[in-house]
C-alpha cells in the first residue's frame, strides 16, 4: 500500500472512531441516513451487507453493480435464499477491516454491539440502516421498503409488496385450528411472536407452543410432545435425514405417528420474499394430509 493510500486510510480511520457507533438491537427502531431526493448522490453506488438478513433483500432489490459486499452466509443455500443469486458477488469474512476497505456509502444490516469487529464501524463518512428484525408479515413489508429506498429503488419495493401480497390473498387456511408445533434439533420449540408462527396463523395452524404458554423460544422433550401430541411437527428440510444426536431426537419412534411437515429454514431465517414461499409449502402440504 502506498504512502497515499496509507495515509486515506489512516484518515478515515480516525474520523470513524470519533463518530457514534452503529447503534440498535433487534427490535429496535430503523436508523436510516438515506441521502436526500435533492442530494446529488442520491443512489448509493457501494453497498455492504452486515448480516444475513441484509443479505437477502439488498440482493433482491439492488442492482449488482451497487453491491460491494455480502455476508459470507449470502451463497450459502442452507441459510440464504438467495445462494445462488448471490454467486459472483463480493463476499466478506465478518471483519470491520473489509469494511472500511470497500469504502461504502451504505452499510446495512447488524447493531455493532452484536460484533465487536464491527463495533468499530462508524457512520460519519457512509449512510446507514439497521433492519428491524422481522417476527410477522407487516415487518416484512416495513424492511422491504426501507431497504428499497435506501438502495434508491422503491419502485423496486413496491412491486415487489404487491407481489407477495397477491399471492398471498389467495392462499389457502388449509390448517382449519389444527395444532402444530415447530420442533427443531434438541428438542427446541419456537413460540409466538416469531417469523414460524406468523407463518402458522396465516395458513390456519395453532402454535403448540403458544398453546402452552411457551416463550418465544423453548425446549421440550420427546415424553412432552408425546403427550402433547399435535397434529403436525414442522420441521427444518435439513433435518429429515439423521445426520447427528440433535437431529435423531426428531425421529424418534415415539413421534413417528405425528405427520411432518418440511421447509427449508433459508425461507425462514429472515423476513423475506422467501415468507411467500414458506407459506404456500405449508398449506400445500398440510392440504395433502
Amino acid at each position: 500500500m502506498g504512502i497515499g493510500k496509507i495515509h486515506r486510510y489512516l484518515q478515515l480511520v480516525f474520523g470513524l472512531l470519533l463518530a457514534p457507533v452503529l447503534a440498535g438491537v433487534p427490535g429496535a427502531a430503523v436508523e436510516s441516513a438515506v441521502p436526500h431526493p435533492q442530494a446529488a448522490k442520491a443512489r448509493p453506488h457501494k453497498i455492504v451487507s452486515l448480516n444475513l438478513c441484509a443479505d437477502q433483500l439488498i440482493v433482491a432489490l439492488a442492482d449488482r453493480s451497487q453491491i460491494a459486499g455480502l455476508t459470507r452466509y449470502a451463497t450459502d443455500p442452507a441459510m440464504s435464499d438467495v445462494a445462488l443469486a448471490a454467486k459472483g458477488l463480493p463476499v466478506f469474512g465478518g471483519s470491520a477491516e473489509e469494511v472500511l476497505a470497500a469504502a461504502p456509502d451504505l452499510v446495512i444490516g447488524m447493531p455493532a454491539r452484536r460484533n465487536s469487529a464491527i463495533a468499530v464501524l462508524k457512520n460519519q463518512h457512509y449512510s446507514s440502516l439497521d433492519l428491524k428484525s422481522a417476527n410477522d408479515y407487516d415487518d416484512i413489508v416495513a424492511s422491504i421498503r426501507d431497504v428499497a429506498r435506501a438502495v434508491g429503488h422503491p419502485e423496486r419495493g413496491d412491486a415487489m409488496i404487491a407481489r407477495m401480497n397477491g399471492e398471498l390473498a389467495g392462499l389457502r387456511k388449509s390448517g382449519r385450528g389444527r395444532v402444530a408445533a415447530y420442533y427443531q434439533r434438541r428438542g427446541y420449540l419456537t413460540g409466538t411472536g416469531t417469523l414460524v408462527d406468523d407463518l402458522m396463523t396465516r395458513v390456519g395452524l395453532v402454535n403448540l407452543a403458544g398453546k402452552l404458554g411457551k416463550p418465544m423460544l423453548s425446549q421440550m422433550s420427546l415424553e412432552e410432545m408425546a403427550v402433547a401430541h399435535p397434529d403436525f411437527i414442522v420441521v427444518d428440510s435439513a433435518t429429515q435425514k439423521i445426520a447427528d444426536q440433535g437431529t435423531e431426537m426428531i425421529h424418534h419412534p415415539i413421534l413417528a405417528d405425528i405427520p411432518r411437515i418440511a421447509i427449508p429454514q433459508a425461507w425462514t431465517v429472515c423476513g423475506g420474499p422467501a415468507y411467500v414461499k414458506a407459506a404456500r409449502t405449508l398449506a400445500e402440504q398440510i392440504s395433502a394430509r
